[in-house]
């Protein structure tokens, strides 16, 4: 019995009208009502203040309505997680992630997931901008640093690490820089943005330069680093197998900025798929 009403209580709560209630749940507005007054009379607390122009929570509502939305919230989940246990992921997932992050980490990744998900169906749009997910119909979206849309919900999947660094080469003939401060002596080879994030006491510090060389390819400034034109400051997808090998020289470590988060976002009203979330789930656990 502690059960009936909840569900009316909800959808009157959250559409502030009898009417609007029952027609979500399929039912007479009087039994709406009836619920609602039954509710309340067990709970001997008034849920509602009714006029004939609108429906609004009392405060013991509101209290009522947080536990309730959470506790039929948990249900959902655990209805969903025994039905996933029979079903079989299979449609389409629309996703956009930044162009070399995805080219070198996340479409290998997506083709082992389709080796194992053979009714799952991609489609991958590889891009450097914030596209609207709700506008432009995508599931999902990897993003890397900071989230600013709050509208979105995330999950970490890993971090990524910023290395400031230049061939052997280049080193011998031009040296190597000590400080920030020695960076404006040195040829530095910029990317989509004219400016590099550092660390120095314990504040984020940024340094603009001018270059004679300005790409919005990260492969191309890499090559540019290995080519010894200068020094860059590259992601760790980008670098590090460079940097194991002697290729490239890591340099002003204990400057460097602190880690950035990898993000899988995607819709707040939007209750995930089993195949997006068994994909998110995939990435999250290969992605390092």
């Amino acid at each position: 019995m502690i059960w009936e009403g909840i569900n009316e209580f909800v959808a009157v709560a959250e559409a502030e009208s009898f009417t609007q209630a029952s027609k979500k749940l399929a039912i007479s507005t009087a039994q709406v009502s009836r619920q609602i007054s039954a509710l309340e009379k067990r709970l001997n607390t008034k849920l509602f203040y009714r006029t004939t122009r609108k429906v609004s929570l009392t405060e013991e509502g509101r209290v009522f309505y947080q536990h309730c939305r959470s506790v039929l919230d948990g249900l959902d989940t655990a209805v969903r997680a025994v039905s996933d246990l029979q079903a079989k992921p299979q449609g389409k997932i629309k996703l956009t992630i930044p162009v070399t992050y995805g080219e070198r980490l996340i479409l290998p990744l997506i083709n082992d997931f389709m080796q194992l998900y053979s009714e799952v169906e991609v489609s991958v749009f590889l891009s450097n901008q914030t596209i609207s997910l709700v506008e432009e119909g995508y599931d999902l979206a990897i993003r890397i640093g900071n989230l600013t849309d709050s509208t979105l919900m995330a999950k970490k999947l890993g971090k990524r690490t910023n290395y400031v660094c230049a061939s052997p080469a280049y080193l011998n003939q031009y040296g190597m820089p000590d400080s920030l401060s020695e960076l404006e002596k040195h040829s530095c080879i910029l990317g989509t943005l004219d400016y590099w994030r550092f660390r120095e006491n314990g504040r984020e510090k940024i340094i603009r330069f001018t270059s004679r060389f300005r790409y919005n390819s990260g492969l191309g400034v890499l090559d540019a680093a290995l080519k010894g034109l200068g020094v860059v400051q590259l992601p760790d997808y980008l670098v590090q197998d460079h940097i194991n090998d002697g290729n490239l020289v890591s340099l002003l470590d204990n400057y460097r900025e602190p880690d950035e988060w990898v993000w899988a976002v995607y819709p707040h009203n939007r209750q995930l798929s089993l195949k997006v979330r068994l994909l998110v789930d995939y990435l999250a656990k290969h992605i390092v």
